[in-house]
């Protein structure tokens, strides 16, 4: 078979490169604890698209910092009593995308949840501040700051606030929400159901932001993680900070929220992925306790992976 990476009895066994830091476990108790006692002021306003069968809303709400986070918002009509629900997220630097592709579960009587990620393609705010350099990556924001100022912090503390917000509306049934997402989006599906452990299904497919090292010593700090190789060559050319610069990143690094998921997995990986190698990606599902199901594609990348959206889609209609 071919390879860009271990093999594949070797991905089953591997369990990450990058340091986690000491209070990690301390550090998102601090986390949730601060979303938790934000007032999330939620808005909804009718969307100018609308179909038939469902009410399509902008739906707003006040993050951690006091960011203002958007998200589209389909709720089916004519479903009386409380139903499963979706929170869905996107790839790096993109949006929520359009509508039309969201339907499909309206139609199976869900509601459906598609977040802005702060300061990317979309309409979520990003309220900044933060000491050093914000050139080219989301990654290295905060980095020269206080691990408190790590953009991705607030980023995976928002999906968890979305999903706790659509478990609270009265329509949704809070035991019967799903999380999905691909590349940056599969990242964000494991955080949140890391952070909000109610999530009862998930299902990442090729999730980024993990095992950083790693992706380091693969040279493959390029296309989505270029900026990890940006950051060192203007803020650390020698990399006598490099030890401390990776730990710090350990705050953020999914492999180390994976077992807190409760919920059912089902992850997708292509082995010829360079954009997010599978052992970064392998990292972080050795490490998930709940049941879980792997579907692996051996001569895919970072790529459309064929009949993984059938299998999402049925996946979750079990909800």
């Amino acid at each position: 078979m071919p390879a860009v990476d271990y093999p594949l009895e070797k991905l089953h066994t591997y369990e990450g490169r990058n340091p986690r830091p000491e209070d990690f476990d301390a550090y998102w108790e601090r986390a949730i604890a601060e979303m938790k006692a934000v007032d999330p002021q939620i808005e909804l306003r009718p969307s100018e698209f609308q179909v038939p069968y469902a009410d399509c809303f902008d739906l707003y709400f006040t993050g951690v910092k006091g960011a203002r986070i958007y998200a589209k918002y389909i709720r089916p009509k004519n479903v009386t009593e409380p139903h499963p629900a979706i929170v869905q997220f996107h790839g790096y630097s993109g949006n929520s995308g359009d509508w039309n592709d969201k339907l499909s579960y309206a139609a199976l009587g869900y509601s459906f949840f598609s977040m802005d990620c702060r300061g990317q393609g979309g309409f979520s705010e990003d309220v900044g501040g933060t000491k050093g350099t914000t050139l080219r990556g989301h990654i290295v924001r905060g980095l020269d700051d206080h691990p408190d100022q790590l953009l991705f912090r607030d980023i995976f503390l928002d999906t968890a606030q979305l999903a706790g917000i659509a478990m609270s509306m009265p329509e949704v049934d809070p035991k019967r929400v799903g999380a999905m997402g691909g590349s940056q989006g599969g990242a964000l599906t494991i955080a949140c159901a890391a952070l909000e452990p109610r999530i009862k299904k998930l299902a990442p497919v090729y999730p980024f932001l993990s095992d950083y090292k790693r992706v380091w010593e693969m040279d493959l700090a390029k296309d989505a993680y270029q900026e990890l190789k940006d950051f060192f060559r203007r803020h650390d050319p020698q990399h006598k900070r490099e030890e401390e610069y990776f730990t710090k990143l350990g705050y953020i690094d999914i492999q180390y929220l994976a077992n807190r998921i409760q919920g059912d997995v089902m992850m997708a990986v292509g082995l010829m992925d360079t954009v997010c190698p599978p052992s970064t990606q392998f990292a972080a599902y050795n490490k998930i306790t709940a049941n879980k199901k792997l579907e692996i594609f051996p001569d895919f990348g970072h790529e459309g992976l064929p009949g993984f959206g059938d299998l999402t889609f049925q996946f979750m209609s079990d909800l």
